[in-house]
């Protein structure tokens, strides 16, 4: 893999003069984030995976949650302003956002969708996700996400079981 190598994601955030740093990782098929985390050497808290569900009204939404986290679709749902949240299928992934299973970013979907980024971002000066394709990933603060896309911040994930 080349490391000089530019995701559309990478190529959006040069064109507005966003700081970032790219990281890479060999991937051999389908890797959760918390492995994407650990091929980093990253906390899995500070690397968040991009999600896309869907509310009662039809409306596609994007949740950025940490990479061990699961999306309580209740939170989201009330984030959001609807009465209930589904999952997109993954088949259904590309043809509305652009990006595969894996390698989906909230930078740079065909459309964009509301964005929430999990509370927890505000934890950390910088966070990493997808830089749009499998195996590369992004690192950011949650402050210069903002001068590219429009996101709100809320609690989204589910408490974790004692």
């Amino acid at each position: 893999m080349k490391s000089e190598e530019k995701t559309n994601v990478m190529r959006l955030l040069d064109q507005k003069k966003i700081p970032y740093a790219s990281h890479t990782y060999v991937h051999t098929g389908a890797v959760s984030a918390v492995e994407v985390a650990a091929a980093l050497g990253q906390d899995p808290a500070r690397v968040f995976k991009t999600l896309v569900a869907v509310g009662k009204t039809g409306t596609h939404y994007v949740f950025v949650i940490p990479a061990a986290a699961e999306l309580d679709l209740k939170k989201a749902a009330r984030a959001a302003g609807e009465k209930s949240m589904e999952m997109v299928r993954a088949k259904e992934l590309l043809p509305l956002t652009g990006y595969i299973h894996g390698g989906c970013s909230p930078i740079g979907m065909k459309k964009f969708f509301r964005t929430f980024v999990d509370e927890s971002v505000r934890n950390f000066p910088t966070f990493c996700f997808s830089a749009g394709k499998i195996g590369y990933q992004v690192e950011t603060s949650p402050q210069d996400l903002a001068r590219i896309i429009r996101f709100d911040t809320a609690d989204l994930t589910a408490e974790e079981e004692t």
